[in-house]
C-alpha cells in the first residue's frame, strides 16, 4: 500500500498545484496522468487526500451549491488545494533525482509533472533512466541469446516483444536527452556577453559635460 502512496501522493500534490479541485475530478485527472492506475479507486484515492490533509500540505473545503433546484439538492462538493507547506514539499520531491526517480513505478509521475521541475533534475532522471533500461536491455539480450533454443514459437515471440519495448524506450530517452542538452546548450550561449557587457553605464549627461570641459581646455 506505500508504494501505491508514494507514486500518489507526489501526482495529487502535482495537479493540485496547477488548480484546486474536487475529488471526482481529481480521480479523472490521476487516471489520464498515471497510465499504470487506469482503475484507481474512491477507495484508495480518498485515504490519500486525509493522509495529505492531516500532514498539513493540502487543504479541503466544500463548494457552494449553485441555486437552482436540482442543483442545490445535490451534496456539496469537497474542493481540494494545495497549503504553503505543501507546495514547498512538492518543490523537495520534484527537485530529488535519486535512483527511486527513474524506477519504473516513479518515472512516470515525475516525468507527468517536467513542467514544474528544473532542466538540470529533468536531465539526471532521463538519464538514469535511459542507464537503467540500458542495463536491463543488456540483461534481456543475454538471457535471450542463452534460452531461445529451448522456447517454443510464442514464448519467443513474447521475449522479443519485450525486448523490442525496451529498445524502443531507449532510442525515446535517446531524443528526450539530445533535446535538454540542446535547450541547455542554447541557455548557456544566451547568456554570453561580450567583455565588459556587465560595467554600469556612464550617464550621457556625464558624457557631455566631459566633452564640453575638453572643449574649454582646447
Amino acid at each position: 500500500m506505500r508504494g501505491r502512496s508514494d507514486v500518489l501522493e507526489p501526482a495529487i500534490l502535482g495537479l493540485l498545484h496547477e488548480s484546486p479541485m474536487h475529488g471526482y475530478e481529481l480521480r479523472k485527472r490521476l487516471n489520464l496522468v498515471l497510465g499504470s492506475f487506469r482503475a484507481l479507486s474512491y477507495g484508495s484515492l480518498y485515504p490519500c487526500l486525509k493522509s495529505l490533509v492531516d500532514r498539513g500540505w493540502i487543504v479541503g473545503t466544500e463548494s457552494t451549491p449553485g441555486t437552482g433546484h436540482a442543483v442545490a439538492s445535490k451534496r456539496a462538493r469537497i474542493v481540494y488545494q494545495l497549503t504553503a507547506d505543501g507546495k514547498e514539499h512538492l518543490q523537495q520531491v520534484l527537485a530529488s533525482s535519486g535512483p527511486s526517480s527513474w524506477e519504473d513505478e516513479n518515472f512516470d509521475v515525475r516525468f507527468a509533472f517536467f513542467g514544474q521541475t528544473d532542466a538540470e533534475t529533468r536531465l539526471r532522471i532521463l538519464e538514469g533512466r535511459r542507464t537503467r533500461l540500458t542495463e536491463r536491455l543488456e540483461t534481456i539480450r543475454l538471457s535471450f541469446a542463452r534460452t531461445r533454443e529451448r522456447m517454443d514459437e510464442y514464448t519467443l515471440e513474447l521475449q522479443r516483444h519485450g525486448l523490442e519495448q525496451v529498445e524502443r524506450e531507449v532510442r525515446w530517452l535517446d531524443g528526450l536527452i539530445d533535446n535538454e542538452r540542446g535547450h541547455r546548450r542554447a541557455r548557456t550561449a544566451g547568456t554570453g556577453r561580450p567583455a565588459g557587457a556587465d560595467s554600469p553605464a556612464v550617464p550621457s549627461d556625464s558624457v557631455d559635460t566631459a566633452n564640453t570641459t575638453e572643449k574649454e581646455r582646447g
